[in-house]
């Protein structure tokens, strides 16, 4: 059975790119008795009729809420059901709701507002931005020109530095940075002084052959638990730039996991803070950090943060990434990338980033070769080296 003439559209967090999901929304103006005859078709499928809600359960799925409207207030309902409560709230208050908008572009522009994208109908703060015409242009995928912070096979990755390159000339890409394990990740095969030595030599070959494409070396380095980086400054000067993350004794106070973070920050040869709190979602809630504090300091020692865009971790969170733009602060989406299918998760830190409001100029990942080379020269005069 088709619906071609009925109006589906999903709604709620899914919409909202949240980052977790309790349900899938979607509102629909197709009939609760078509629908529901539809629906038992599928093995396995529980049906709960709840007033003006078809909660359906299929082995193997998510909960899908399908909230059933009239087609007259179809975009009404669509939009109540997107927008957070402090959004909705907040709307409601100055706002009007028309009886019967025919998409949901004209319930804000007979409102004079400009289109707030779902994305970022959480906060009553945008509704003064977009009163005022003053909403970014949010970045998007075929925004971003590199893989920043990437794994090979030299460390705990799935594939060969050529093999990742080509990988990336073919989805169009400019340049990419490699940055596997250092020593200290002796679990994931981290790399001594002597192996970054003889991949570099590789590096320089590869960019010999592959050229115009550029690639990058850096290492994900440790930060140890005094908040020092896991080489010493002879070794990470032969770098082009590093990230520095924690990946070990995850279990620390805030006092703790603070001074850890700051004394990366501050040394000179920290180019990128990966993935701030270590979390994992669903698994790993990460260790407590002050992000305000954090910001701050990337602000003052130029340090760019990561989005990083694995599905688990999408960390920074993206509630603190307005606060970075304000301060200044450079983010980057970057996969974190362990085999070449890891390159899709680009899209899942768009995602992330667009809640946030990050626009494309405000993203290193969305930087053209040439603009990532000069931050690069820039970054080295400022830091001093």
């Amino acid at each position: 059975m088709r619906f071609s003439k009925n109006l589906f559209s999903f709604a709620g967090d899914y919409r909202r790119q949240m980052e977790v999901l309790e349900c899938i929304d979607i509102v629909t103006d197709i009939d609760n008795t078509t629908l529901t005859a539809y629906l038992q078709k599928t093995e396995g499928c529980e049906i709960a009729d709840e007033p003006a809600v078809l909660s359906v359960k299929i082995p193997g799925s998510p909960i899908i809420k399908f909230h059933l409207s009239d087609t007259t207030h179809f975009y009404n309902h669509l939009f109540k059901l997107t927008g957070s409560t402090e959004f909705i709230t907040a709307f409601t208050e100055k706002y009007t709701l028309a009886d019967s908008p025919e998409s949901e572009e004209a319930i804000f522009s007979v409102n004079g507002l400009a289109y707030i994208p779902p994305a970022m109908r959480e906060s009553a703060r945008v509704l003064d931005k977009a009163a005022a015409k003053q909403l970014p242009v949010l970045v998007q995928t075929k925004d971003i020109k590199a893989i920043i912070h990437s794994h090979s096979t030299w460390s705990d990755g799935s594939n060969s530095i050529e093999h990742m390159a080509k990988a990336a000339i073919d989805k169009g890409l400019e340049y990419m940075v490699i940055s596997d394990h250092s020593q200290s990740a002796f679990y994931a095969n981290g790399l001594k002084p002597d192996r970054i030595a003889a991949q570099h030599q590789e590096v320089d070959a590869l960019n010999e052959k592959l050229k115009p494409f550029k690639i990058f070396k850096s290492i994900e380095v440790d930060i140890l638990n005094d908040g020092s980086l896991d080489y010493s400054n002879d070794v990470l000067k032969t770098l082009d730039l590093v990230i520095t993350s924690v990946h070990s004794n995850l279990k620390m106070s805030e006092e703790k996991a603070m001074n850890r973070v700051l004394t990366a920050v501050r040394n000179p040869y920290t180019t990128i803070l990966g993935h701030p709190t270590g979390r994992l979602l669903l698994s790993r809630a990460g260790y407590p950090i002050d992000h305000k504090k954090v910001i701050d300091e990337c602000a003052a020692h130029n340090v760019v943060i990561e989005i990083n865009a694995h599905p688990r971790r999408l960390d920074i969170d993206w509630r603190w990434i307005e606060y970075a733009i304000e301060k200044g602060v450079l983010l980057s989406i970057d996969p974190d990338a362990h085999a070449i299918d890891g390159y899709h998760d680009v899209y899942y830190g768009v995602m992330a980033a667009q809640k946030g409001g990050l626009t494309a100029k405000q993203n290193l990942s969305s930087f053209t070769l040439a603009e990532f080379e000069k931050f690069l020269e820039g970054y080295r005069k400022k830091r001093g080296y």
